[in-house]
């Protein structure tokens, strides 16, 4: 288990919110923190601290006013820092690129390979052929409905008919190098993770996976690493004293990265 440090950026702020309140009208969500602090400055630190591997995620869509900031914040630290983050947020095959050009290491997506609902395997393959399976990060972050966790998509808005369970991630790790999973309905709330989802996460065996959402104390943390079996990374926001939390980065930056 390792710890993987994230830059969430909204409005053209590096911010933590709740994520199930995200919503692209208005550009609104409800924020837990929202730091004076520019993105490169998350992005030194965690370069400072050698936390490589975490995720720059640009939370406004396409068509925001705020879009353009947020992009010119996420590309600050992608300078920053060349080679040592993840980047998500409006990926497709035609930008992707320049994303790695500015200095990422993955692109994360999710929204370009699900379109009505429903995963398009051709426009994953489309990515895949601009910058190589290597260079992906799965993003099939997910919400209960009926008993069950379904991947979300459009910026955690909108269910997919795709079901995640252990099937899908084994067919689906061919396809990408790593997995990055947001159990939204706790996200930002710091009052414990998807224990289900963390469990299935930890059962499974295939690439690389990272969760995040819920992790609220250094007791939710050690419990974590016990119900995924130490096997799955993780990620820390709200409850992050960076970003107005009470766990101590210090502390888990010693996870390494």
């Amino acid at each position: 288990m390792r710890f993987r440090p994230c830059i969430d950026i909204h409005n053209g702020k590096v911010k933590q919110i709740v994520g199930g309140s995200l919503r692209d009208e208005g550009d609104s969500a409800r924020t837990n923190f929202a730091s004076e602090l520019d993105a490169s400055f998350y992005a030194e630190l965690y370069q400072r601290d050698g936390l490589k591997g975490g995720h720059i995620i640009i939370l406004n869509s396409a068509g925001s006013e705020h879009y353009e900031a947020s992009r010119q914040q996420a590309l600050s630290a992608l300078s920053s820092w060349p080679g040592g983050m993840q980047i998500g947020g409006g990926i497709t095959a035609e930008n992707a690129g320049d994303y790695l050009r500015a200095g990422a290491s993955h692109v994360i997506v999710t929204s370009y390979v699900f379109r009505n609902g429903s995963f398009q395997r051709e426009n994953l393959d489309r990515l895949a052929a601009a910058v190589g399976r290597e260079r992906i990060v799965l993003d099939l972050s997910c919400r209960k409905k009926d008993g069950a966790y379904y991947v979300v998509t459009d910026r955690w808005q909108n269910f997919t008919d795709m079901k995640l369970d252990k099937e899908v991630l084994s067919e689906l790790s061919g396809m990408c190098s790593e997995f990055l999973i947001h159990g939204v309905d706790v996200e930002g709330k710091r009052a414990g993770m998807e224990e289900e989802l963390v469990q299935m996460l930890g059962e499974w065996d295939g690439i690389p996976v990272t969760y995040a959402g819920g992790i609220g104390s250094l007791d939710d943390l050690e419990r974590f690493r016990r119900v995924s079996g130490g096997t799955v990374d993780v990620t820390i926001g709200s409850a992050l004293d960076l970003f107005g939390g009470s766990i101590p980065y210090e502390t888990v930056k010693k996870l390494g990265g």
